[in-house]
C-alpha cells in the first residue's frame, strides 16, 4: 500500500448537491480500493485561467492510501466524468522517523 494526494477541481456551475454527489463518487471509488485518510474541501476558488470558459471551481483534496496500481485507474475516471475540470494524483512520500 503507497500513500497519495489527489486534487480536484470541479465546475462550479454544478449546483451543491451536483458537486456532493460528483466528490462522493470518486470518495466510493477510493474507499472500494483503498482507505481514506482526510478529505478537505477548499471549497469555491478563482482559477488562475479559465478552463473550458470557467474562471472559478470548487477544489477538493483527498488523501488516502491504496495499492499502486490504483491512481491510473482513478486518473482514468476523472478524465471520462462530466464536471471535473482537473485533476492531479500525487504519491506522498513518508517522512523518515529522526
Amino acid at each position: 500500500m503507497a500513500k497519495y494526494e489527489t486534487m480536484l477541481i470541479t465546475s462550479a456551475t454544478l449546483d451543491e448537491e451536483a458537486t456532493a454527489a460528483l466528490v462522493g463518487k470518486f470518495k466510493t471509488l477510493i474507499e472500494k480500493n483503498g482507505t481514506i485518510e482526510n478529505v478537505d474541501e477548499w471549497g469555491k476558488r478563482k482559477l488562475a485561467y479559465p478552463i473550458n470558459d470557467e474562471v472559478e471551481g470548487i477544489y477538493t483534496i483527498i488523501t488516502f492510501t491504496s495499492a499502486p496500481e490504483f491512481p491510473a485507474e482513478l486518473d482514468r475516471v476523472y478524465g471520462i466524468t462530466d464536471g471535473v475540470l482537473r485533476s492531479i494524483i500525487i504519491a506522498k512520500e513518508e517522512a523518515e522517523a529522526k
